[in-house]
């Protein structure tokens, strides 16, 4: 490698330390720097060899960190990752990093905290679900929760 691409390898670690990054963060970061394919490729090969870029790792931290602190649920979470070019495995891995327990507190918190107004029981429970669903939640565990709170 030349010292000019050194120099980009050396932005590139720094871009890649300060937060978790996929492969394509990177490699989309290299190319407004307008650096060559041979060179982009080369540099993530680097990189990946360095521990800088963990595809898996990305997953989890994506997965666990959009859940706790935007409260998206599995399926945003899903299509976040998928829009990345994150492989399969990996976004499962990713979305078993979420706790169960916490999953549906976190829902059932969603629910009880939005305001609703409807003119029927069965209409609240509508717009409740299309709420959380518009969050990325799966809709049976939705009308789950909600029968349960009624009991």
């Amino acid at each position: 490698m030349t010292a000019y691409a050194d120099i980009f390898l050396e932005k590139a670690r720094n871009y890649c330390a300060y937060q978790e990054r996929c492969i394509d963060d990177v490699k989309k970061k290299l190319e407004s720097w307008k650096l060559n394919e041979e060179a982009v490729l080369e540099i993530i090969k680097k990189l990946k060899k360095e521990g800088y870029i963990d595809e898996e790792r990305f997953a989890r931290a994506y997965a666990v960190g959009k859940f706790r602190n935007n409260k998206w649920g599995r399926n945003k979470i899903f299509y976040g990752l998928s829009r990345k070019n994150i492989p399969e495995l990996y976004i499962q891995i990713g979305l078993a990093a979420i706790d169960e327990e916490e999953y549906i507190n976190t829902l059932k918190g969603l629910l009880s905290s939005k305001t609703v107004k409807a003119e029927t029981d069965f209409e609240r429970k509508i717009k409740l679900v299309r709420y959380a669903v518009q969050k990325g939640y799966q809709q049976e565990l939705v009308w789950r929760v909600l029968e349960e709170n009624e009991k």
